[in-house]
């Protein structure tokens, strides 16, 4: 499994209505994260669980979901993350 179906597959733990994930890691070439492996992606994520949450909220919520993807596979994680009612 790659990271992005990786990465989906954890996220499914939030319910989401959708999750787009783009690997932009090839903008971020000779970056020393991109050196070391670590991605850089851009995540849009729609869920109903995110209502009544602060950004902040919303994006530790993702981290705990990507688990240990946080420390060694994802050096750059852009979040997009709103409710239904918010597209």
């Amino acid at each position: 499994m790659n990271n992005i179906e990786t990465m989906r597959d954890k996220l499914s733990s939030l319910d989401p209505v959708s999750v787009d994930i783009i690997d932009e890691s090839h903008k971020h070439a000779g970056h020393a994260g991109a050196r070391d492996g670590g991605g850089h992606y851009l995540l849009k994520i729609i869920t109903p669980k995110f209502a009544g949450m602060t950004t902040m909220a919303r994006h530790r919520m993702i981290y705990s979901a990507l688990g240990e993807m946080m420390k060694r596979d994802i050096h750059a994680l852009n979040i997009q993350a709103k409710t239904p009612d918010e597209v």
